[in-house]
């Protein structure tokens, strides 16, 4: 079976698309600025799946960092949460990996944003709401999983509150099964109805976006990998059936990510296919591709044709080359606050200079009309006042997310790298500029600075890598 580690994500969830309030912002991949306690900033959240929890080594931890009118710092407020912490439904076990996917919304309409987190690996895998409050996020419950041994649940999950009941929604994702969760939501883990749809061999990556301005958030999920494709089939809205729906006819990938890019008012569903083409000129493409799927008022159709994106597409910097995995980190967010969202494309594998899988993050402008590619620009190590340098397996762009985290109206732009520090991984965030992130100014957070220094922390998350493994091993 093939499985991945999560997209999650500093990722892996964002607040996709315009970066509106966690209550109105579908959640992608990884670290994910949420206020959590209610004071006006975002919080960041720093996945750590690998951290030893007391006794259990990689039983997982979350370390949320407090915003403020100075943004986010390891020495300023800062939490750290297992399964073990007070208040939190559940308890540790050696190779839990709690973190390896988490997902912000205001599940409960408190005005709190609430954090989801997945736990792939603790038996048939779990999944955790931790509920935002004047405190900061003090309790966590358990979702209801009807799973057997070894499903995996968790293996990514995304939320998104747009309204009261059935309008707000957790997606979780699993190897066996997918299953959506519907409001009204509560603290005491309390839940409106779930249904579960089985997927076997599914690689688990899963979002919400609303493609038809419904007002009610859209399913967007993944099927087994396939030997004739580069990526994995595409279903969308297959949720309130236990049937697996006929998927996009056009295109397939691994992770996905929703906001609006040409500012219409719609969500548009955008996938990361990172994988070399199984038939070149067919299948995927050198170095890999994002699609695009325009949402509409008739939403996303089976038959509809994705806008394809590539290094060798007009204005993207770089050159596709075999292995770059452009894709293999995605997110949607408005970075210059125009109304068009910007496509954030994580590309891990990218070699810069002599360095070999370095990575680097390439963006792509939102425009309200005209093919997408033009005025993309890029991050990596070596760029001018990013912390560190481009140094082989550093896999920068593993994941990526965006938000504001001191309230200037500039997000920033957060980078995984899980191949920084010998794979202890560490996260950058770029501080958001006049019209786009700079590299000047940036912090980059690690295990040491959080006071969790040990081997194998992955801090930030490992997102699809264990999926882009060049020999293919995708175990754990």
């Amino acid at each position: 079976m093939r499985r991945w580690g999560g997209a999650a994500a500093v990722a892996a969830a964002v607040i996709a698309g315009t970066l509106a309030p966690a209550g109105s912002a579908a959640a992608v991949h990884g670290a994910v600025p949420g206020d959590f306690n209610g004071d006006g900033y975002r919080d960041l959240v720093l996945p750590v799946p690998g951290a030893d929890a007391g006794s259990y080594a990689r039983a997982g931890a979350v370390v949320v960092l407090y915003g403020s009118a100075n943004g986010v710092s390891a020495t300023s407020r800062r939490q750290t949460i297992t399964e073990d912490s007070p208040g939190v439904e559940g308890r540790a076990f050696e190779e839990d990996q709690f973190g390896t996917t988490t997902a912000t919304a205001d599940l409960n309409r408190d005005g709190y944003a609430d954090l989801v987190v997945g736990t792939p690996y603790n038996f048939s895998g779990e999944v955790t709401v931790l509920w935002g409050s004047r405190n900061g996020l003090t309790k966590g419950t358990r979702l209801p999983l009807d799973s057997q041994f070894q499903d995996y649940n968790g293996l990514d999950v995304a939320a998104a509150g747009l309204g009261t009941g059935s309008k707000t929604k957790i997606l979780i994702g699993g190897a066996r099964w997918t299953t959506v969760y519907k409001g009204p939501f509560a603290t005491d883990g309390s839940l409106g109805s779930s249904v579960s749809t089985r997927t076997d061999n599914a690689v688990g990556s899963v979002a919400l976006g609303d493609f038809n301005r419904s007002g009610s958030p859209d399913q967007v999920a993944f099927g087994a990998l396939r030997p004739e494709l580069s990526g994995s089939p595409i279903a969308v809205n297959h949720g309130g059936t236990q049937t697996w729906p006929e998927p996009l006819a056009h295109g397939n990938g691994l992770i996905a990510a929703t906001g609006d890019v040409n500012g219409d008012g719609y969500a548009d569903l955008v996938v990361g296919d990172p994988l070399e083409p199984v038939t070149p000129g067919a299948d995927g493409e050198l170095g890999g591709r994002v699609l695009v799927y325009r949402g509409s008022a008739n939403g996303i159709t089976r038959t509809q044709k994705p806008e394809v994106i590539t290094q060798q597409t007009s204005g993207v910097p770089g050159t596709s080359e075999a292995g770059d995995r452009f894709g293999g980190g995605l997110a949607v967010a408005d970075l210059n606050r125009d109304g068009a969202a910007e496509i954030l494309v994580g590309a891990p594998y990218e070699a810069v200079g002599s360095a070999e899988r370095a990575g680097a993050v390439t963006v792509i402008p939102g425009r309200r009309s005209g093919a997408l590619g033009t005025g993309g620009y890029s991050f990596h190590q070596d760029t001018t006042g990013v912390p560190s340098s481009s140094e082989a397996g550093d896999s920068f762009g593993t994941t990526v997310a965006a938000g504001d985290l001191n309230r200037d109206g500039r997000p920033e732009l957060t980078v995984g790298a899980a191949g920084e520090n010998g794979g202890n991984g560490a996260v950058f965030v770029l501080p958001g500029g006049t019209s786009r992130p700079t590299g000047t100014g940036s912090r980059v957070f690690t295990l040491e600075s959080l006071g969790m220094a040990q081997p194998d922390g992955w801090l930030g998350g490992k997102g699809l890598l264990r999926l882009l493994d060049a020999d293919g091993d995708t175990t754990n």
